[in-house]
């Protein structure tokens, strides 16, 4: 019977892949003939003929090193994208939305900013101060699963994102109205609503996500000079 593990590890020995991965794959292919092989033994097929089989369903190798190298690739990339941004981005929303309603529920009435009637922008005080330290958790978060730079800011301010979004969706139509509509007070309604869901809690984000993305820079610098 084929020594499949060391076939399969010879022919991929260049496969560049951390040696934890290639062992992995390595592995997996070598169960998969080895099942195959005793499969086709079981049908009457001889070992020399079984073997050949086996090795068919490989014509090129390189092209399967490519394949391969490929494919592990962009299941890293979806990894880190969800370890790195979406696992981060979700745990600051939601803690963001729920320190939101306790402000609502329980906190005073908020601040209004009012440019006119009826177009007006709540602000809730005590949210904003819950915000830094959930914009620092969000860059923690990030750096700790390897987020780059852009990926660590882009988690402090996740939390307001979803706002920027249906603004920009809401944004156009309230334009082709105002145009139809006279005195639609929606763009300005748009203006003020951007102001008190992205524009304030985003600073607010930053004031604490900011210091500790600089935080970790700094470390990550001193941790080289030291090495």
């Amino acid at each position: 019977m084929p020594d499949w593990g060391k076939l399969v590890h010879d022919q991929l020995a260049e496969l560049a892949l951390e040696p934890d991965e290639r062992a992995e794959v390595v592995e997996e292919l070598a169960a998969h003939f080895d099942e195959t092989f005793m499969d086709l033994c079981k049908r009457g097929f001889n070992e020399e003929d079984a073997t050949s089989r086996c090795l068919d369903e490989v014509r090129d190798w390189h092209s399967l090193r490519r394949n391969l190298q490929n494919a592990r690739r962009k299941e890293n990339v979806m990894s880190n994208r969800v370890t790195q941004l979406w696992l981060p981005g979700v745990v600051t929303f939601a803690l963001s939305m729920g320190f939101l309603a306790l402000a609502q529920i329980y906190g005073p009435k908020p601040w209004i900013l009012s440019l006119g009637h009826p177009p007006v922008a709540l602000f809730y005080i005590p949210w904003l101060f819950t915000l830094p330290p959930v914009g620092a958790l969000g860059a923690y978060l990030s750096y700790r699963a390897g987020g780059s730079r852009g990926t660590i800011l882009a988690s402090i301010i996740f939390p307001v994102l979803p706002f920027v979004a249906a603004t920009l969706v809401i944004l156009p139509v309230s334009v082709v109205f105002d145009r139809v509509i006279a005195h639609n007070p929606a763009p300005m309604a748009i203006f003020l609503a951007l102001v008190g869901w992205v524009i304030g809690p985003g600073i607010a984000l930053l004031v604490g996500g900011l210091p500790m993305q600089l935080f970790i820079v700094r470390r990550l610098g001193a941790g080289r000079v030291a090495s």
